[in-house]
């Protein structure tokens, strides 16, 4: 007789549910992984929790949930070739076909294959005690870094460094972010260990700007609302950031961190959903800024985030300041749907 877990799935109506299932055996090039931490998006959020809304890449299939997981190795499949049991890894939560042009430049996440499949969207997730990995998702965790903070990679540290590194952040730069939730966050983690000499973060919660002082990520704060603008054109000098990234989503603060860019800067969009309507010519054209979308970042990428968070001996995992087990994983969810915290993040016991 094989054995059990209990897994999570979302239903789609802001609950969560507990299901049985058979602890699954690696296959051919797959390690069984048993979890440590997976922490929770904000792209479950919209996409999943509280509405099934999502199409194609983001169409979720009722499978157990959790795209950021991190764990160790318990069991290897035949035809693996470079990990093996007992090791620590995060896992790079898409599984595309490996054969088109994406996948080949390790951007799996725009693989457009009907065999992508991501974990926790048309594949079973880290929320759950083991997880079914592909050899070829996995990334080496290294020592120094938590469970916590390889969790923390697979997605949101890994989009906020995509955008960084795709703008050139360096000690040349001041940053401006706009949405202080878990991704801003790591953006402004992640800024300040690129060299960024000047960090400004808006904000509509006032706890999501105390988190991010109190930990020192960034240098001012400012409530984004009309005169947010004029304060961080203030404190730059009259001249605004040269890099800008958009972490929330939200229209009004897309437009801002435009606003605030200076001219000949760089701005990115990673915040999901929702719109933006601005001046093109005023803002765009006649700034001559360099406008980015940024996506999930590349398996290859993934790994270089991981070997550079470890070389700059810094943790993620501070930026997670609600972390619940398994069994709790409701109020985990109903937690991160609130938006006023850092990273919600479920953690499994030994």
């Amino acid at each position: 007789m094989s054995a059990t877990m209990t897994g999570v799935v979302l239903p789609g109506n802001s609950t969560v549910e507990f299901r049985e299932y058979a602890v699954p055996e690696p296959g051919h090039g797959q390690v069984l992984v048993k979890m440590k931490a997976s922490s929770i998006c904000g792209s479950d959020i919209r996409a999943i929790y509280r509405e099934h809304l999502g199409k194609g890449p983001e169409g979720y299939q009722g499978v157990i949930a959790g795209h950021e997981p991190a764990g160790q190795i318990v069991k290897v499949g035949p035809g693996c070739k470079q990990f093996k049991e007992g090791d620590r890894v995060v896992i790079y939560h898409i599984s595309g076909c490996g054969i088109c042009d994406e996948c080949k430049h390790g951007y799996m996440i725009s693989c457009r294959s009907q065999h992508r499949a991501a974990y926790g969207w048309q594949r079973d997730g880290g929320m759950a005690p083991y997880l079914l990995a592909e050899e070829n998702t996995c990334v080496m965790l290294p020592d120094f870094l938590s469970y916590v903070d390889g969790a923390l990679c697979a997605c949101g540290f890994g989009t906020a460094y995509e955008a960084l590194r795709r703008m050139s952040v360096s000690g040349q730069d001041q940053l401006l972010i706009t949405g202080l939730g878990p991704v801003g966050l790591a953006a402004a983690m992640l800024g300040k260990a690129l060299g960024a000499k000047k960090i400004i973060g808006t904000d509509l919660s006032e706890a999501r700007m105390k988190l991010a002082g109190d930990l020192g990520l960034v240098d001012h704060t400012v409530k984004a609302d009309d005169n947010a603008l004029d304060q961080i054109m203030s404190l730059t000098s009259g001249w605004g950031c040269e890099a800008g990234i958009d972490c929330s989503g939200a229209s009004s603060a897309r437009l801002l961190a435009l606003q605030g860019t200076r001219d000949w800067g760089r701005c990115a969009y990673v915040g999901e959903g929702g719109s933006v309507e601005f001046e093109v010519s005023k803002y765009l054209i006649h700034k001559q800024i360099t406008l980015f979308g940024s996506w999930v970042t590349s398996l290859k990428h993934l790994e270089e985030l991981v070997e550079h968070i470890d070389r700059w001996q810094i943790h993620p995992e501070i930026t997670s300041d609600v972390r619940l087990p398994l069994e709790k994983c409701g109020e985990a969810y109903q937690i991160a749907a609130g938006g006023q915290t850092g990273k919600v993040c479920v953690v499994f016991n030994e």
